[in-house]
């Protein structure tokens, strides 16, 4: 179980403040859409290929289209076309777990202003090699986003630069809010907005936009079951802190959520939904493989709560899912493909003692290949096997069209052989992955229940 503890800011940013938190308005997200205009890609918002098998009109606002992979361009531009001449000397500092230090290494770059990015020995290696490639002075320091935080503060002291708040800093919020502005314009009749959330600065922006145009909107943050810092928030009333290990969804890592974004989302916010993360890698497969769209683990968590049963409420209705960030490592992509297929059936491990003899594994493998079973990988053990000399266990993967395809294997296998060995290949379907919402947030609440 995860500890939580009461959030104390010994080192605070003149932006984030808890003595003084300050409520993102409306006109200030119209002026910061005029101010980047022109500097930022007014992103797509199409119907997705998986709308009519989840019984609900899903748009896809592809936020992962911006130059630096994530939707953290609109903000961070904002905020340094605000920034004072005399400071943009000084330069400007930042802790990220990856997107944030992305962006702003791009951006200053382009601005010709001094930045330094913190990064937490947890990020990932691509993240780094971005933030390094785009030209910011990058420095990994701290076992978490917090230490790596409390190091950037620091430095910005004793070198005179300015802090740059990747979730709380109320032009980043501004800028984020664009997004509300463009996806009421090119979904007028959107029912639903389902938000990934880590710090909350995409979700205030685009809460507090969406509303205003459009108050009957439903709006959703969606968080996994490592990285819920906003749903404890509102579940205990005040911003708390959780302990966050690995996680799918690194761009959502985040301890501590905003102060602004915490006093501005209350009493507009509709709800806070948790889905397992394990629902995300299938999302990430999903999407690539439906929509022709490579997202990273944040970006893919409003889908994935889609496909995990989470909004039955939605049924029918026009949603947009917010798909925030592209920027995902071949490695962690690897993974969560494979992981998706595992979790559909689609790809299978398991043991077998064959004949080891002239034609043993040929005849193994023609089995396969009558039912279309195609052969992934196989590893061979001879040393530690029971029995006679003539027999070779193998260890296999294989991939298959689904649970079907995967149970005929299975009989075939057990219809032929004597010894082999299946992990669990029970069929988990959707309705059980459903795991704890967030608290009602909506003054006017609408039922979650079938």
């Amino acid at each position: 179980m995860a500890v939580y503890y009461f959030c104390f800011d010994i080192d605070v940013d003149d932006s984030s403040d808890p003595n003084n938190p300050r409520k993102i308005k409306y006109d200030d997200i119209v002026a910061a859409s005029r101010r980047i205009a022109g500097s930022v890609v007014r992103t797509p918002c199409t119907k997705a290929h998986m709308s009519e098998k989840f019984g609900m009109e899903i748009y896809l606002k592809q936020e992962f289209l911006q130059f630096s992979g994530c939707f953290k361009d609109r903000g961070v531009r904002n905020t340094l076309m605000l920034l004072p001449e005399d400071q943009k000397k000084y330069g400007v500092i930042a802790a990220s777990s990856g997107n944030h230090g992305i962006t702003m290494s791009y951006l200053c770059t382009q601005l010709g202003i001094p930045c330094i990015i913190v990064i937490p020995t947890t990020a990932a290696l691509n993240k780094i090699n971005k933030c390094e490639k785009f030209g910011a002075k990058v420095i990994v320091q701290g076992a978490n986003f917090i230490e790596a935080r409390a190091h950037a503060l620091m430095i910005g002291k004793e070198k005179k630069m300015t802090y740059i708040n990747g979730y709380d800093h109320p032009n980043i919020i501004e800028g984020q809010g664009t997004v509300g502005l463009e996806i009421i314009e090119q979904v007028p009749a959107v029912d639903a907005i389902l938000v990934p959330t880590g710090g909350g600065s995409l979700l205030t922006g685009i809460a507090v936009a969406a509303k205003h145009l459009k108050p009957d909107t439903e709006i959703y943050g969606i968080q996994t079951d490592k990285t819920y810092a906003m749903v404890e928030a509102f579940r205990k009333n005040e911003r708390v802190r959780i302990e966050i290990e690995s996680t799918i969804a690194d761009g959502l890592s985040v301890n501590t959520v905003g102060v602004n974004t915490f006093h501005t989302l209350k009493g507009t916010l509709d709800k806070m939904i948790v889905v397992k993360e394990d629902w995300v890698a299938r999302a990430i497969m999903h999407i690539a493989e439906d929509e022709r769209c490579v997202v990273e683990g944040a970006g893919a968590v409003s889908i994935a709560a889609i496909m995990a049963g989470l909004f039955p409420n939605l049924k029918g209705k026009k949603v947009v899912c917010v798909l925030t960030g592209g920027n995902i490592g071949m490695n962690m992509l690897s993974r969560a493909l494979e992981r998706g297929m595992s979790a559909e059936g689609r790809l299978v491990k398991f043991k077998v003692t064959v004949l080891d003899r002239p034609g043993g594994m040929a005849d193994f493998c023609a089995l396969l290949a009558g039912i279309g079973v195609m052969l992934r990988d196989t590893v061979p053990e001879r040393a530690w096997v029971k029995g006679d000399v003539f027999s070779v266990e193998l260890s296999v993967t294989c991939e298959t069209r689904g649970w079907e395809h995967t149970k005929e294997l299975i009989e075939l296998v057990k219809k032929h052989f004597k010894d082999y060995y299946f992990q669990d290949m029970s069929e988990r379907p959707d309705k059980s992955a459903i795991t704890r919402r967030g608290p009602c947030l909506a003054p006017n609440p609408v039922c979650m229940q079938k």
